[in-house]
Parts: structure tokens; C-alpha cells; sequence
């Protein structure tokens, strides 16, 4: 038969001793194995779920999951893989196509591979623990045969590090098959090329990983294994099944999702674009569902077409505009919350919708209050109206009232403006805005600053420090604060810069660390260890290096680094089992999602009941503090809960970033706090 089944490592494997896993590439149909998102960019994996965007790859993954680089064609009857696109950000990353355990070690791994193009490179990985940290060996430049590892921290910006091993002069041609192949013993690397050897290196950075091919310019992959002796297969599958049985009886003693509620939301359902909050005064949270239009190219200028106010149950609440399912997914935020802006005891809708920032009634949706958005600057290079569209909202308390009554609007990337509790404009400002502001009143007066970017702003107006101009990515999640364990210690400021990587500032803006992981995003604070002091910063990369998850200490020391899946999640806090610990949700997917502990470890995975797993959002819903899992698309609804009731007489109740400062690029911070039961 001419397929050839991938042989997969399993403890009841009937594959030949030797192979831990074989491929020809003839399980996949020819074509693109990916294909673009249309007008949603890929930018939609962000903070979104996607099992994949065409063909279904397992056993294997495309690592780069925003690029569609990787097709499958026959050559004289024979499948193979191609990478058949030109790199243009060749020096920031290069496509790979991985499979395989972390576990795989002293393997020996092969492929055929014809060059395409003299560009670049392309070749074998191995010893993979992250798309920005494995080990290669292949062709490159036209002459060249090349071992290097690459390196899990850049040193410049937006420059791939690279730590080169070895080389040897070997011209190739385009026009023919070449057998490349690795041996690998311990630190000993062995590299072969048609038979013949043509580099030995001792090398020991890493000694375990998956394995796959890489190419940053066409090429063709075809016949890929991966082998190893009889003892070394042995000793692979028993660390294996030690692991899964560690993490079964992790997984054991957690509670369990179990189906709290359900409703469908026909036309009107959305991605992650949905708002929390009662809206009708009954004192249970209700979901408002924002449907948008984009605009002018993009997700620049999306603007609001429907809302959608429904209680738990499924009961609609009040709605403006047309539903319609089309619009219901986005790769932005929209200017739209819930708030008590004028502190009645009641819920308000706060939105910018057809270039007015309005205040509707929460009950009704009736529109109490509007003023036109100011204009746009002459001097932007992209102007597409004479008036503002909004980007995002968020309330601070810059008057030192008894709650946030003053609103932020900003546009997506330079100006913000503060109003008044009654629309009236206080002030405004610019800079490198990035996404999401976090409010903090680190001089102690009652009255908040907050920082917007790389800018400590007063509460009047005044930038108390910036890095604006220095830092040459945007703030994709920001956070100020003491979080420590020690009630005396000094608020820093954490960023997730994109581009930048992790920063960290002191409370003058003086820059005690900076690390270029990738493109940091979607950070959150919570105890995820609770043998450290303080809390721990989580982060997620996305473009050109996905998926990588990193936890940090309060100093900004990293504790963990893992690639749980290839692309972004929002991470947030849950407080899932009630004892002091919280753990970060990945995705309600039952293959791919559940819940990461501060190990980065699935803890807990989902049922596969064929529940929605498009977005997610956590929130406290049925009584104790413990948080129920809302999941859902644009078609349903489901809500998990624990399934069994909290043993105890004090149970952890943190304090969570507020549902009225809602975003899809905030961080989220859970600060302890305890509550006694009877």
C-alpha cells in the first residue's frame, strides 16, 4: 500500500523495536495544510481556540501556527512535506514541523530533504523542548553543512539567537534528495549526510526532545524517522509511563468539570468579545454578546453592530441591532463594558458605538447619555474618518471617589482620552499606548495612576516616567503592583512587551531586567506556587514563536518554560479546588486545553461531551468561592462546576481584576484572600 502509517511511541506499541515513529507525509491530502483566517488574521489565535485551520495534523504540529508555510504534493508517485514559503522575517524565526515526547533520547533521527532554494537553511530538529529552543542540523547557504542550537533568549530585538556548533563546507544542488541523518548518545552528536559522516560535536545544552524538520527557505522533506536501540526504547517508554502516571494521580485528586448549565446563542453568539456583570439587578451575573463589522482593512476600526444582554439561563435581556453569525468573531478589543459608572447600585452599559461614547441602561439598553468622540489627528498616516472609533475602555478612580467614575477610551496605538463620569473630556494623551491600561495608586493619596504602555501616568495628566521611546514593541499586558508576600516591599511594574519580551521595572521606571523570551502576552498574577513567596507572572508567546508558556517569580526570575500547545491563551487565574493554589486555563479543548498548574503541568482536562471550546472566561457562579468555567462559541453556551463540594472550614476566595475593566490583552491579577465557612 502506498500509505505508510506513522508509527507512534505507546506502551502497547506493536511497532518494530527499534522505530519510536515513521512517516512518509502520505496521511495528509495534497494541498496547503493550513489556510488563512481571511479578514480574522491569525491574530484570532490570540485568545482563541482553534483546532486547526485545515487540515487535522496529529501526530504532528506546525509550532508557527499564524503561518501557513507547510503543503503536501506527490513527486513520481511519492508524497512528501514542503515548506513552500520565503521567510520574509527569515532572521526572527523559521517554520518547523515537529512531533514526538519530550522524552526522546539518544535517537537517531532521519529524513530526506531536497532543497528548493541556496536561501537560508533547511534540515533536521531534534532534542526540541520549545520552537525557540532545539537543536538543528542541515544545509544552508548553497554550501554549506550546519549544526547550531537555537537559543530560548534573543540578545537584539527581533534578531533569532543562535549558538552555531559546527560547520563543513558541502555544496548542494536543488535538483536532488539528500539523506540527512543524526545520531544521537548522550552530549555525543553524530552527522551524516547520504552515509557519510561530516560532523562530530560533543554538545549537552539539551539531551532530550522532539524531533521534526525546519526550513526558512523551499524545500522537500520526505521518509522521516526516528529510531533507537532496544534498551534505549525501554528506558523512553518507561520515563513516559512514569510521567502519565504522576500526572494521572495529580489529575485524580482534583475535582472534576462537571456540566453546570447550557444555552445556545442562535445568531447572536460572538467569540471573545462577551461581557459579564448583572445587568438586570438581580444580583447574578448576566453575558452581554458584542457582534462587530470590521472596517477599512483589518482589526483596526471594527466597530460594534449588535448587543446582545442575556441572563445565564438563556434569556434575552434586550438587544440592539442585528445579529448576525457572521460578525461574531474578532482580533481586537471593542469598546464596551459594564460598569456602575454613576455608583446607584445599578449596572450601566459604557460603549463607543457609531462614533458617539454612549451610557445605556443595564436593564434595558436604553440609551441614557451621549457625546461625539473627539477627532482624529491630522496627522496620522491612516485616517479614515474625521472622528475617533475607539478602541478599548476602562475605568480608574483618578478623583478619589468611592469607585472607579472616571473612563479611559483609547485607540489603537497612540491617543487616549479621560472623561468625566457624565462624558465630559478631562484630559487627554499619547505615547506607545499598547493595548490595555492597568490602574494603581502607588503614591498612597487615594487617587490612581496607571500605567498605559511604557508610561506611569498621574491623576491629572502628568507622565511621571516613560520608556515609550525607547521600547520599539508595544505593551501587550501591563501591571503595577506589590506582589511580593512582604506587605513593605516596593510596587513594581511588569511588562509584556510583544517584541521586547518581559520587563521589569522598579516604581521610579528604572529597568531591572529585561529578557527576550518573544513575543510576550496575555500575562496573569496568581499563587500558582504555593512553596515561593508572593505571587507568579505567567505569560504566553504568540507571533513567531506560539504557544511558549513562562512562569516568573515576583523578582522576575523564571521558575518554568514549556510549549503546552502552539498558540496564545488568555491565562487566566482559576481557583479550581478552594485550597490556596490556582491553577491557569489553557482552553476547554479535551485534547489540547484543561488547566496548568505552577509545574505547567495539565492538571485538569476537560470531558469530551462535545462542548463549545472557541473562548472561555472564569468567574464565581453557583455559591462557594471556588470559580465555574463559562465555554462557549457563536452557537452555545456551557458553564462547568466542580463535581464534588469544598471539604474544609476556610476556603481560598481571591480578589480578581474587576469584570467592568474587561480586555482581551489585560492582565489579570488574583491576590489572596481566605474566607471562613461554618
Amino acid at each position: 500500500m502506498r500509505l505508510q502509517a506513522a508509527v507512534l511511541l505507546c506502551l502497547a506499541s506493536v511497532a518494530p523495536a527499534a522505530d519510536l515513529f515513521r512517516d512518509d507525509f502520505s496521511r495528509y491530502p495534497p494541498g496547503w495544510l493550513s489556510t488563512p483566517v481571511g479578514l480574522l488574521n491569525a491574530a484570532i489565535q490570540e485568545y482563541h481556540y482553534l483546532p486547526h485551520r485545515g487540515v487535522p495534523l496529529s501526530p504532528w504540529v506546525n509550532p508557527i501556527v499564524h503561518d501557513d508555510t507547510w503543503i503536501v504534493s506527490d513527486e513520481n508517485g511519492k508524497p512528501y512535506l514542503e515548506q513552500h514559503a520565503v521567510n520574509a522575517r527569515a532572521k526572527e524565526y523559521n517554520p518547523l514541523f515537529i512531533t514526538g515526547d519530550e522524552e526522546w533520547a539518544d535517537t537517531t533521527v532521519e529524513v530526506k530533504l531536497k532543497p528548493l532554494s541556496f536561501d537560508h537553511f533547511a534540515g533536521l530538529v531534534y532534542r526540541y523542548r520549545t520552537n525557540r529552543h532545539y537543536y538543528f542540523f542541515g544545509l544552508a547557504s548553497g554550501k554549506l553543512a550546519r549544526l547550531a542550537v537555537r537559543q530560548p533568549f534573543d540578545k537584539q530585538f527581533r534578531t533569532a539567537g543562535w549558538r552555531e556548533i559546527s560547520s563543513a563546507p558541502f555544496p548542494y544542488d536543488v535538483r536532488r534528495y539528500y539523506t540527512l541523518r543524526v545520531e544521537n548518545d548522550g552530549p555525543k552528536i553524530r552527522a551524516f549526510i547520504d552515509g557519510k559522516l561530516i560532523l562530530e560535536a560533543t554538545d549537552d545544552e539539551l539531551l532530550k526532545g522532539k524531533a521534526g524538520v525546519a526550513a526558512n527557505a523551499p524545500a522537500r522533506f520526505t521518509d522521516f524517522a526516528v529510531t533507537a536501540g532496544d534498551a534505549t526504547l525501554q528506558q523512553i517508554r518507561t520515563r513516559i509511563a512514569a510521567r502519565e502516571k504522576e500526572l494521572a494521580q495529580l489529575r485524580a485528586t482534583n475535582p472534576q468539570p462537571k456540566l453546570w448549565k447550557k444555552f445556545d446563542t442562535p445568531q447572536y453568539g460572538a467569540g471573545r468579545d462577551v461581557r459579564f456583570g448583572d445587568l438586570d439587578g438581580d444580583g447574578r451575573i448576566d453575558m452581554l454578546f458584542g457582534q462587530n463589522i470590521p472596517r477599512v482593512r483589518g482589526d483596526a476600526f471594527s466597530q460594534l453592530s449588535c448587543l446582545t444582554a442575556v441572563t445565564l439561563d438563556g434569556k434575552i435581556l434586550w438587544q440592539l441591532g442585528r445579529p448576525d453569525p457572521r460578525n461574531g468573531l474578532l482580533t481586537n478589543d471593542e469598546p464596551f463594558q459594564i460598569h456602575d459608572i454613576d455608583g446607584d447600585g445599578k449596572n450601566e452599559v459604557v460603549l463607543v458605538r457609531d462614533f458617539q461614547l454612549q451610557i445605556l441602561e443595564g436593564a434595558t439598553g436604553k440609551l441614557r447619555k451621549a457625546e461625539w468622540m473627539p477627532r482624529m489627528d491630522p496627522a496620522l498616516k491612516e485616517r479614515p474618518y474625521e472622528l475617533n472609533s475607539g478602541d478599548s475602555i476602562a475605568f480608574l478612580n483618578l478623583s478619589g471617589a468611592k469607585h472607579r467614575s472616571e473612563i479611559l477610551v483609547k485607540d489603537r496605538y497612540k491617543f487616549f482620552w479621560v472623561y468625566s463620569s457624565d462624558l465630559k473630556l478631562l484630559w487627554q494623551g499619547s505615547g506607545q499606548t499598547g493595548h490595555y491600561p492597568y490602574p494603581y495608586d502607588a503614591d498612597g493619596d487615594g487617587k490612581e495612576e496607571f500605567m498605559l504602555g511604557y508610561t506611569l501616568w498621574s491623576h491629572d495628566g502628568r507622565p511621571l516616567w516613560s520608556h515609550d521611546t525607547e521600547l520599539r514593541d508595544h505593551a501587550d499586558g501591563i501591571v503595577m503592583g506589590n506582589f511580593s508576600g512582604d506587605p513593605n516591599a516596593q510596587p513594581m511594574v511588569y511588562a509584556c512587551g510583544s517584541d521586547e519580551g518581559y520587563l521589569l521595572f522598579d516604581r521610579e521606571g528604572r529597568i531591572l531586567k529585561h529578557l527576550r523570551i518573544g513575543h510576550a502576552q496575555s500575562p496573569s498574577i496568581a499563587r500558582y506556587r504555593t512553596d515561593l513567596p508572593g505571587l507568579q507572572l505567567m505569560t504566553v508567546n504568540f507571533w513567531r514563536n506560539p504557544g511558549i508558556v513562562t512562569l516568573f517569580d515576583h523578582k522576575g526570575n523564571i521558575l518554568k518554560q514549556a510549549e503546552p500547545v502552539p498558540h496564545a491563551t488568555p491565562l487566566l487565574p482559576v481557583n479550581w479546588k478552594g485550597d490556596g493554589q490556582e491553577y491557569a486555563m489553557l482552553s476547554g479543548n479535551p485534547r489540547e486545553g484543561g488547566l496548568l498548574d505552577g509545574e505547567l503541568r495539565r492538571a485538569v482536562m476537560f470531558p469530551d461531551d462535545g462542548h463549545p471550546d472557541l473562548a472561555y472566561a472564569v468567574a464565581n457562579l453557583t455559591g462557594d468561592p471556588r470559580d465555574e468555567i463559562i465555554l462557549w462559541d457563536t452557537k452555545s453556551v456551557w458553564i462547568y462546576t466542580q463535581d464534588r463540594p469544598f471539604s474544609g472550614h476556610r476556603i481560598y476566595a481571591p480578589v480578581r481584576s474587576p469584570d467592568y475593566n474587561e480586555s482581551n490583552y489585560r492582565t489579570t491579577v488574583s491576590l489572596p484572600a481566605w474566607k471562613q465557612l461554618p
